[in-house]
């Protein structure tokens, strides 16, 4: 279960890569057992005028030189009315100079470079019975063969976790990094991106062919067998209810941290990570700039957190709690 924890550790870019192969009907797939998910369309935040947006996720407000900035935690599948952003959060990036996301998955450059750096490798080549197995849950997300031609054979298992949740009404196509880049660019804000995406391939990727095999049959295992859509569940639901307690401790039911690898993986993604972000937040901050800083959830907690590293350059560092619906 190790890779569902980048849902809310901050993989933006794999998550819009699935929802871009849905909503341009790439999903469709003849010999899937069961009838295919529609194929969920972008939200406009043109509509969220017309939805009662609530607030979901965690805010902290940091503060120092006299200055305020945010600092956000999102998650990335997520039902069509989470992609809206409440009254607390529009007001804090309206109070804001600059829109920080981990990366800017409405640049197009970006993306290039990201499709690009997933693609397969002659070092990512896996057996045939392996490949048979990614073939079977590829057709189960009503996702055509081709995949593995796009991306290598792990980050393809990594997509079909979050597609696996579709049935249940959590789509990538739905999470809130999106809105917050469209609504930062629609408010005339730079959108910056805090790290590159050779930075976050560089993170992810297994360090051996082994290590990625049996990340690879991990992530199958989680699927074949049905752990994967409860536990994505869960996660959705800590963070639409901004559960903070209960995400604190994810280590305690993430099914994530058992192994040395797992316990190596989530400190690449997450300790190795941190330090750089705070000090760009920083930088921005002390250069004078009001920042909205939004990267995935689990930057924000424990002693390496987002929160705690920024408190630690001397910030005064408040949680927002959201208003109870």
């Amino acid at each position: 279960m190790k890779l569902i924890h980048h849902l809310i550790a901050g993989r933006p870019f794999r998550w819009l890569i699935a929802a871009l192969l849905v909503s341009t009907g790439f999903h469709a797939h003849a010999d899937s057992a069961r009838p295919c998910p529609p194929a969920a369309q972008p939200p406009a935040l043109e509509d969220a005028a017309s939805q009662t947006a609530v607030d979901r996720g965690f805010m902290w407000r940091i503060q120092k030189d006299g200055r305020v900035s945010y600092l956000y935690g999102t998650v990335h599948v997520a039902r069509h009315d989470w992609a809206y952003p409440g009254a607390t959060l529009m007001s804090a990036m309206r109070d804001s100079d600059v829109v920080a996301l981990e990366l800017d998955v409405l640049d197009p450059a970006i993306m290039q470079r990201l499709f690009a750096g997933m693609a397969p490798r002659p070092q990512d080549a896996v057996d045939d019975a392996l490949k048979a197995r990614l073939i079977t849950q590829i057709q189960a997300a009503c996702l055509p063969e081709q995949l593995l031609e796009l991306m290598s054979a792990e980050m393809a298992s990594t997509t079909l976790v979050a597609m696996s949740a579709r049935r249940d009404g959590l789509d990538p196509t739905y999470a809130i990094d999106r809105s917050l880049s469209l609504l930062g660019h629609k408010l005339g804000r730079p959108v910056i991106s805090l790290e590159t995406p050779e930075q976050q391939l560089a993170a992810l990727r297994s360090r051996t062919r082994q290590e990625a095999r049996e990340s690879i049959e991990q992530t199958l295992h989680s699927l074949e067998t049905g752990e994967a859509s409860p536990m994505l569940r869960r996660i959705a639901r800590v963070w639409a209810e901004s559960r903070y307690g209960e995400l604190d401790r994810y280590d305690e039911w993430c099914q994530c941290m058992s192994t040395d690898s797992e316990r190596a993986l989530m400190k690449r993604l997450l300790d190795d990570r941190n330090p750089a972000m705070a000090q760009r937040i920083d930088a921005l901050h002390v250069g004078g700039k009001r920042v909205f800083a939004a990267v995935g959830s689990l930057h924000m907690i424990g002693p390496l957190g987002l929160p705690q590293l920024l408190a630690k350059r001397g910030y005064k560092v408040e949680k927002v709690e959201f208003a109870r619906q």
